[in-house]
Formats: structure tokens, sequence, C-alpha cells
């Protein structure tokens, strides 16, 4: 039996790889420990809901502020995820387990206990299903709207690479309010940070959203300090416009483990406002490009913008 807290066992793709000696943070990236009442009572509720989220496997650097706020990223679909993207620190491997089918009602149940206006829903990859998991995300979107019918629900997907198109199709049928598909990085770094995606698929993947309801928001991020360098950050905010994506996260990449992939540079407080310029200069209605940025970081209060902004764009 795996245990998920032994690194080695966690990432056991990553056991032989070389350590990567992680640099020194600067002053710009440091947050406080988690603690609070309010991150004790969300805490509280994911535990006895039986709930996984992001914010911890992921090892989010934002976990206090948002759970201090009663704010989660519910994370479905198990723990476990088949892809061994290099910059992630999701336990990865063969599922244990079936898709559990009471999960969508105890993520509902979360929502409306939490009080949430605005909950994102994202997973683990599951390559493992012939359909990704789409129809778990769609019951899950249907659980939430059935419980709580003025929470707005984003969610944040998988690529359903090896899916049917019907996959995606289901997904969107089930009408979230924001579709999120994360690019990650720029596509010459695809080959070592996420070697199981590949980038035009994904481009492609929230273009298609937008073509099956022009209605919805689509939303994309990427990470900085990989090994990129600006002219390719440019290219894919263009790539991103040409898919029509509204709202796209710029934030610093942090190395989980000294397995993981190295932090090539901390970006520059500066050179992140330079990129919000540039990326409002090319149309997005909504922009999030600090250190600290995540996809879900202030979800909530983004996506009121958005909607504030396309109301403006509309007249």
């Amino acid at each position: 039996m795996r245990d998920l807290k032994i690194p080695e066992q966690r990432h056991p793709e990553k056991a032989k790889r070389p350590d990567n000696p992680q640099p020194k943070k600067p002053a710009w990236i440091r947050v406080k420990a988690p603690v609070g009442q309010g991150y004790q009572e969300t805490r509280k509720i994911m535990r006895a809901h039986k709930l996984v989220t992001v914010c911890e496997e992921a090892g989010c650097p934002n976990v206090g502020e948002c759970w201090n706020q009663g704010h989660a990223t519910m994370m479905i679909m198990g723990e476990v995820c088949t892809r061994a993207c290099t910059f992630c620190n999701i336990a990865t491997g063969k599922p244990p387990e079936d898709l559990d089918v009471f999960e969508p009602g105890r993520v509902a149940d979360a929502v409306k206990k939490l009080g949430l206006k605005h909950v994102v829903v994202t997973s683990v990859d599951r390559d493992d299903i012939e359909d990704g998991g789409a129809a778990h995300f769609a019951q899950t979107i249907r659980a939430i709207r059935k419980q709580s019918p003025n929470t707005t629900i984003e969610i944040l997907t998988p690529d359903f690479i090896r899916c049917a198109p019907a996959a995606l199709e289901e997904v969107v049928a089930a009408k979230p309010d924001v579709f999120n598909h994360n690019l990650e990085t720029v596509p010459g770094l695809y080959p070592e940070v996420r070697p199981g995606a590949r980038y035009f698929h994904s481009l492609r993947l929230l273009q298609r959203v937008k073509e099956l309801d022009p209605t919805m928001f689509t939303k994309s991020g990427i990470m900085v300090g990989l090994g990129e360098d600006r002219q390719a950050v440019h290219q894919v905010m263009d790539d991103m416009r040409a898919a029509d994506v509204d709202f796209i996260t710029i934030g610093q990449y942090l190395q989980p483990t000294l397995k993981h992939h190295r932090v090539d540079r901390f970006v520059s407080p500066e050179e992140f406002a330079s990129y919000e310029k540039a990326a409002q200069g090319k149309g997005f209605l909504m922009v999030s490009a600090t250190p600290l940025t995540r996809s879900s970081y202030h979800a909530g209060d983004d996506f009121a913008k958005m909607q504030k902004a396309r109301q403006a764009a509309l007249g």
C-alpha cells in the first residue's frame, strides 16, 4: 500500500531523478503559514466530506488566505494522477480506485455548507477512464446547481486528449460558468515540463469550448520561471486570444521538491506587471499576473469583474 505522504512513493517516476537545488525565495514570494479559525473550519468540512483539494495536494502557497475565507478548490476523481508532469506535486501513477459515484453529492454538500458564491472544481487526469471523467464533471456541476442554484461554477479540466469529442461536449452541456484548462507553459517546454500533453491540443480544446457555447467564459494559465523567455510568453498570449480565451492567469512556478523541475528564475513583480499590461492590450477580458497568482486564486472576485467587463464591451 502506497503512502502518499512519502515523496518517493508519491512520485515514484521522479525518485531516481537527480536533485535540482531550490534557490532561496525572494521576499515577494514568501507567505505566512496557514492559520486562523476560517482555515480550521474549512479543513474540518473538507475532512468530514472526505474531499480532496488541489490546495493541499498541489501545495498551493495561498491555502492559508483562501481557506481562512472559506474558499477551497475541490479536486475530484481521486488523488492519484495518471500523468507525470515534472512541475506538479499531485501524486502520480495508476489510480487505485474507480470513480466514486457519491462524490458529486459530497462536493455539492460541502459547497452548500461553506456558503460559496463561486466554486472551483478541478481533477486529476484519469487516462484510465474512457471519457477521462467527463461524465463525472458533468454530474458534479449538476449536483452543485441542484443544492446551490445561486453559486457560480468554475471548472479546471484535464485535456481529454485520449477521448472522443463527445467527452468535452458533455462537460460543456452541463453549463459551468467558467471553463478553465491550463496551458501551463510555453510550447517549447512541453517535452520536459508536460510530456503527457500536447500544446496545440490544449489550445484547440479551449477554442472548441467557445464553438460549442460562445457565451461560456474560458480561462487558461501559465507558470513562468520554468525556463521560458518573454517572447514565448507573448506568443502564448496571442495563441490564447486566437482561441478566444477570455481570462489569462500568469504565476511564478515554485518547485515542490528537489526531484521536480528546477526553478530557472524568480520573475520580478515588475515583469509580471509588464505581462499584465501586455495581456490587457491584447484584448483579454480579465488578467491576473502576479508571483502568487494561481488558477483559482481570487476566482470568485475575478469572475465578477469578468462579467462586468463583458457587459461593458457589449455596451
